[in-house]
This record gives structure tokens, C-alpha cells and sequence, in this order.
């Protein structure tokens, strides 16, 4: 039988937007995003600060009231927060409340962040290494598996900013810089160095998100680039926005409203085993392990293939072997025969458990 048709009729809606700002440090961005907390036609804003630190100094505008994000500063704890913050604005949109508004000051933190995490793991392949022993100022090679790594934990983040039910607000560094050419050499055309316009965050940041803004010392902001059907910016012709407010260009340029709803953006991937890899990943016990074989359920009435449904089918057994026996350490490799008797009987555990797993999905419960 062909697949069945899954298809419905477009709604309309103007969906809510995700605003890149943009611009020389100083051009009020992040005064601007917090002043906008004073609006009566939003609900709740809430405030990521990373690597700037100025957060609660802002509270001295006159009407803000925005709440601060706490987090670790660690990447973990960064997530979690956007995260929890995607979930209250869903709350509120599905109680019909005004619009929760998300800032993060900045996207440049986060990337640096990325970047750093990325060149510390290259240093510690084998060969960079070897290269750092010989010269410690030697060139690190970052393998593309490296990037594609922090631009997946990136592109993690923008995912839900882009889908969340609500405003969210994505502050970055800009500036003019030298052009280079493939080489890295500055380019020079007739005898004059070109300069082009670089934002400090992830390259594709521009395109990923729905409005695009830059803000300069002593000129007005500018319109780099929006997502609408209300009106056109030109390509190379930004569009200036004298006396710029957050509320005139969402609710009266752009149209949101009450009834907006978030970007409809269903995750791209290449099977549908991914959510469930995550969720093995971060099971904390063989129970946990036990009720996702449940939940995963027969071949036929998993939802997946029969190659996926066997992929996972695996981790789960594999989860489990890897929570009864976890890789010995230095720290903890047995030494004497009752350690090793000891080690013996969590690995023959390990492999029983594997094995009340290894028959039909059925017989878990």
C-alpha cells in the first residue's frame, strides 16, 4: 500500500519571532531588550546573562521587571534553563497569557564558550599532543568532528528559541573587520583593504533567525533582514527604524499577537532513534532502562523501522550492562582476590540483566 497523505491547510497565524540584535558594544542592546520588560503587552520576560555580568544593574530602568536566569556556566546548566524557560512560555501561551519574552545577553558568550570547549578537546587528541610536547606553541589541528559537535549543541539552543511559544531575544557582538581571502590574507582592491560586516556567534545565526537587528553608536537601528508578508527590506538596503521600540516592531510591524503561535519546526533528523538514544543516555538505573523497553513496546507498534527499533532495542540492553559494570578506572581497578570475585559478580549480574532484556519487549513487564 502507498504511505497515507499527511497534510493540512495553512493557518496564517504570524508565528512569534526569534530577533537577532546585533552591533557595536555600547549601542544600548541589551538596555533596549530590558527596557522592553516595561511593556503591558507582554507577560513575564526572563533574562540569560553569560559572560557580561550586567544583568541586575538593569533593574534601575525605569518599570523594567525581568527575572534572572541562574545557571553554573556550564553548558548542561545552560540548556536546562532555556529549556525550562521554552516550558513556561508554553504554559502561558496554552493559558492564553501574554507573551513570555526570552533575552539572552549574548549569543557571542555562548559560541566563545562552544569555541573554547572545542580547541581544549583538540589539545587533548593524541596527536595535537605529541605536537604540544615538542612545541608548546605549536598549531593545534581541530578535527570538522570537533565543530560539528559544538555547532550541534549551538543549533540545540537555537532550536528552541526558534520554536518557543513566545518572544525570544538573541543578543551578539558585531562589527566591521578586514575581509580575507581563502588564505586568510586581507583582501585589497585597488590599493584599499575591504571590510566587511562579521557577527560574533555561530555564521548561520543570521539566516536562523526570523528578524535580524543592528544597533550602532549614534545612528539609528537598523533593519538587516525580517520574515514577514507586512512589508520588504531590500538585500544591501537596511531599513532604518527611527525611535526603535520592541513593541511597535513585534505588535505593530510584524502583527503578532495573543493568538501568534511558535514557528512550526519539527526537528530534522536522519531516523527517529535520536530522542530515544538521548533518553537511554540519561537513564539513571536498570528501572529506568526497564520502563523504556516497555515503553518501546513490540516492533510493529514502536512507531520505528524494524532497523531502528532494533538500534534501540540494543542501547537500551547496552544502558544496562554499562550501569551494572561501569568502565573500571585507575581509581577503582581491583587489586586484591575479593575485589576481583566482587568485580566477577557485577559483570555476570550485568550480563543476566542484559539478558531479562534480551527476550521480547513483552516479557520486561
Amino acid at each position: 500500500m502507498p504511505p497515507k497523505l499527511n497534510s493540512r491547510r495553512p493557518t496564517g497565524i504570524v508565528p512569534w519571532p526569534l530577533i537577532l540584535v546585533e552591533g557595536d558594544e555600547g549601542a544600548g542592546k541589551t538596555y533596549s531588550a530590558l527596557e522592553f520588560s516595561g511593556s503591558d503587552r507582554i507577560g513575564q520576560m526572563y533574562v540569560m546573562d553569560l559572560a557580561e555580568g550586567s544583568a541586575d544593574e538593569y533593574a534601575g530602568i525605569p518599570g523594567a521587571r525581568f527575572e534572572v536566569i541562574v545557571h553554573d556556566g556550564s553548558y548542561q546548566s545552560i540548556v536546562e534553563q532555556v529549556e525550562a524557560v521554552w516550558w513556561e512560555a508554553h504554559r502561558a501561551a496554552s493559558n492564553r497569557e501574554k507573551p513570555v519574552v526570552f533575552v539572552i545577553d549574548s549569543g557571542s558568550a555562548l559560541w566563545r564558550m562552544l569555541s573554547n570547549w572545542t580547541y581544549d578537546r583538540a589539545k587533548r587528541s593524541t596527536g595535537n599532543r605529541a605536537r604540544l610536547a615538542e612545541n608548546p606553541d605549536a598549531n593545534i589541528d581541530v578535527g570538522r568532528h570537533l565543530w560539528n559537535d559544538a555547532t550541534a549543541r549551538w543549533y540545540r539552543i537555537v532550536h528552541m528559541l526558534q520554536t518557543m511559544p513566545g518572544i525570544a531575544i538573541l543578543l551578539a557582538r558585531g562589527k566591521e573587520v578586514s575581509a580575507t581571502d581563502s588564505n586568510g590574507q586581507p583582501l585589497v582592491v585597488r590599493g584599499r583593504p575591504v571590510k566587511e560586516w562579521k557577527v560574533s556567534a555561530q555564521k548561520d545565526i543570521g539566516f536562523d533567525s526570523t528578524v535580524w537587528l543592528r544597533m550602532q553608536r549614534d545612528e539609528p537601528t537598523k533593519l538587516i533582514r525580517a520574515r514577514t508578508l507586512r512589508f520588504r527590506v531590500e538585500t544591501g538596503r537596511p531599513m532604518p527604524l527611527p525611535q526603535f521600540s520592541y513593541e511597535k516592531l513585534i505588535f505593530d510591524m510584524l502583527g503578532c499577537s495573543i493568538e501568534s503561535q511558535p514557528r512550526d519546526m519539527p526537528e530534522l533528523v536522519g531516523d527517529r532513534t535520536g530522542p530515544w538514544v538521548k533518553r537511554i543516555a540519561e537513564a539513571a538505573d536498570r528501572d529506568a532502562c526497564v520502563e523504556l523497553w516497555k515503553e518501546l513496546g513490540a516492533g510493529p507498534d514502536s512507531g520505528l523501522s524494524e532497523e531502528e527499533w532494533r538500534t534501540v532495542r540494543l542501547a537500551i540492553q547496552e544502558r544496562v550492562r554499562t550501569l551494572a559494570a561501569p568502565p573500571a578506572t585507575i581509581d577503582d581497578e581491583p587489586e586484591g582476590a575479593a575485589a576481583r570475585l566482587r568485580a566477577a559478580a557485577e559483570a555476570q549480574q550485568a550480563e543476566a540483566d542484559a539478558e531479562v532484556l534480551g527476550g521480547e519487549p513483552a516479557a520486561a513487564a
